[in-house]
């Protein structure tokens, strides 16, 4: 066979997408290794890893991504993990590699869980109850730009938020002054360069600053500027 031929005979052989890269992390092992043997069976899917504790996970993770250069496609993860919760995990590890993707898998749909995990960085949120085959849909919808939830959970984000109104500025009353300050002291000015910025005095400043503090109810600059940015006061 010429060279010509192989290429001919390359080029008719099917092409097939390169796996969806999975990571579990969840603290029953029934669960776990239950998800790790339907991934592995299922065509286009394969597990990576697998972890009990979010503080494996962080370490596993970090690791892998290190040494290899292998990005997960998507983590599968609980909530309800033995020390570090799943919420708090998904922030650490989105803070650190803002491309990977989480799917909450969990037997909790309160309001408030739900609502910290997709904050935290959740791009879709599951129920444990869900079949496997919808899992495999799910995950494939997240590396697709979707993002999946259990029916029951939509219906309470569609709530949240049917409810949820972000505190405007004039609730706090503060003054055109004082968000101007105010604006400063999120930009990472000192009392010193929001003076000069402003053409007042540092004690002006100083006293715009005590109504801030008092206005939303904090008693430190880093307080006022967290709240400030939580809330879109600026």
């Amino acid at each position: 066979m010429n060279k010509s031929d192989m290429l001919n005979q390359n080029q008719d052989k099917p092409s097939f997408p390169s796996a969806i890269r999975v990571v579990i992390i969840e603290d029953q092992k029934e669960i776990r290794e239950g998800l790790r043997r339907i991934l592995d069976e299922s065509p286009g899917y394969s597990c990576l890893a697998t972890y009990e504790t979010m503080e494996l996970a962080i370490r596993g993770i970090g690791s892998m991504m290190d040494s290899t250069g292998e990005i997960p496609s998507v983590i599968l993860i609980d909530l309800g993990l033995p020390g570090m919760s799943g919420t708090e995990g998904i922030r650490r590890l989105k803070g650190d590699y803002p491309e990977l993707l989480f799917i909450v898998l969990s037997v909790f749909m309160d309001d408030k869980r739900i609502f910290d995990a997709l904050c935290a960085g959740a791009t879709g949120y599951l129920l444990k109850k869900t079949p496997p085959t919808e899992i495999l849909t799910s995950i494939r919808e997240v590396v697709e730009g979707g993002a999946p939830m259990s029916p029951e959970v939509a219906r309470r984000v569609v709530d949240i938020f049917k409810h949820w109104r972000p505190p405007q500025q004039d609730e706090y009353n503060l003054t055109p002054h004082e968000q101007r300050v105010l604006k400063l002291l999120v930009d990472g000015h000192i009392y010193k360069t929001a003076a000069v910025e402003l053409k007042v005095t540092v004690h002006a400043v100083s006293f715009h600053v005590r109504n801030i503090y008092e206005k939303l109810q904090v008693h430190s600059k880093t307080e006022a500027v967290a709240k400030a940015i939580k809330l879109n006061l600026v």
